[in-house]
């Protein structure tokens, strides 16, 4: 079974374009905002790991910073911002909010 996506917070990470796991896994979580050590944390690895895996990946990236590298992996498509779709709040007006998109 090979994984393709993987999902932390509210980011989507896909794997196969140039990051491995575990710099996606960094990249992801840092995209969410979290500081090294909560990333160590969450990944159950030394705040050192997480400096190095983020290092590796702003490298393959050609990133300076930490905010580059989130920056480049959403705009070339490592790493999307995933919502949970909400249902309605009321199935009665479902009619009201109907629109037309124009293109």
């Amino acid at each position: 079974m090979t994984i393709t996506a993987i999902s932390k917070g509210t980011w989507t990470g896909f794997l196969g374009r140039g990051l491995a796991l575990r710099e996606m896994e960094a990249t992801l979580l840092a995209a969410g905002g979290m500081t090294m050590k909560q990333i160590a944390r969450e990944m159950g690895v030394t705040p050192k790991a997480v400096e190095k895996g983020l290092e590796n990946a702003r490298f393959k990236m050609d990133c300076r910073t930490l905010r580059d590298l989130v920056v480049a992996s959403l705009t070339q498509g490592l790493i999307a911002l995933s919502t949970p779709a909400q249902a309605p709040q009321n199935q009665e007006d479902g009619d009201k909010n109907q629109s037309v998109f124009l293109a």
